[in-house]
């Protein structure tokens, strides 16, 4: 079968020259100029600046009009609103990348600090129940881990309930009256009297431990981490095999507090 490609088919010379690299080179310079002037500045101005044709500037703007990146303004431009919403939303990935930098930064930190598994993990809309996210993972042969993406009860976790412990006393007694437990071991807390308390005692000391409470033989210990707003972006975890952490459970605890501590500082958290 015969087919046709691109390159068969004539561009119009027009079309070519407005997507050349050197169109998006003045499309770029031409947004910075209007973004570094408190006015509106004239077809003139913006030739003189860029030392660019006005034809060439005029053909550019019209362009960004149609996008409402920029506005004509009684024989000048300015900024327009498609202008001003792609600047929040590059900021708002920016922030996102520098936290998402950050928190890995602090896990890697940890997980050669105490020799386990890290892992951060976020709660879901519902309240129900937490995702992992992310997680460095130990070097040790005997070793905990999980599949990033992996969904686990906020109850049976070290990282959910220091998630619960960051909810005001009435989310926390909405979640221990819909709750509904399984006993994934022996040990797992299925009382809700009980887990209130241990939500209790985690919002005291600023960090959850849970020991063979969603599988045996792991310890989980866990602290909140915050941003620079003070909302709650997820929980930071060490997990690592009961045999090694019951000698030191203390120990866990002061250095997953401190990290989560330090993290939040480093997203601005005061």
């Amino acid at each position: 079968m015969n087919t046709v490609t691109h390159q068969d088919a004539a561009v119009p010379e027009s079309a070519a020259r407005a997507a050349s690299p050197q169109s998006v080179t003045r499309v770029v310079r031409l947004l910075e100029a209007l973004c570094a002037s408190s006015e509106p500045v004239s077809l003139a101005d913006l030739s003189r600046r860029l030392a660019t044709p006005k034809s060439s500037l005029a053909a550019l703007l019209r362009g960004l009009a149609d996008e409402d990146f920029v506005i004509a303004a009684e024989g000048s431009w300015r900024l327009g609103p498609g202008a001003f919403g792609l600047g929040s939303a590059l900021t708002e990935a920016r922030r996102r990348l520098q936290s998402s930098d950050l928190i890995r930064d602090g896990m890697r930190r940890l997980c050669a600090e105490t020799g386990e598994t890290v892992l951060f993990a976020v709660g879901d809309a519902q309240g129900d129940q937490l995702t992992y996210v992310d997680m460095i993972e130990s070097r040790n042969v005997v070793r905990y881990s999980v599949s990033v993406g992996d969904r686990r009860p906020l109850y049976a976790t070290a990282g959910g309930r220091a998630l619960l412990a960051t909810c005001s006393p009435e989310a926390v007694e909405s979640y221990l009256r819909r709750f509904e437990a399984e006993a994934f071991t022996p040990a797992t807390l299925v009382d809700p009297l009980a887990l209130g308390e241990a939500v209790a005692t985690a919002r005291d000391q600023g960090v959850a431990q849970t020991v063979d409470q969603a599988a045996e033989g792991v310890t989980g210990t866990a602290a909140a981490i915050r941003d620079a707003a003070g909302l709650v972006l997820g929980a930071l975890v060490v997990a690592a095999p009961t045999p090694r952490a019951q000698h030191r459970l203390e120990d866990l605890a002061v250095r997953v507090r401190k990290e989560a501590a330090d993290i939040s500082r480093s997203l601005g958290f005061r």
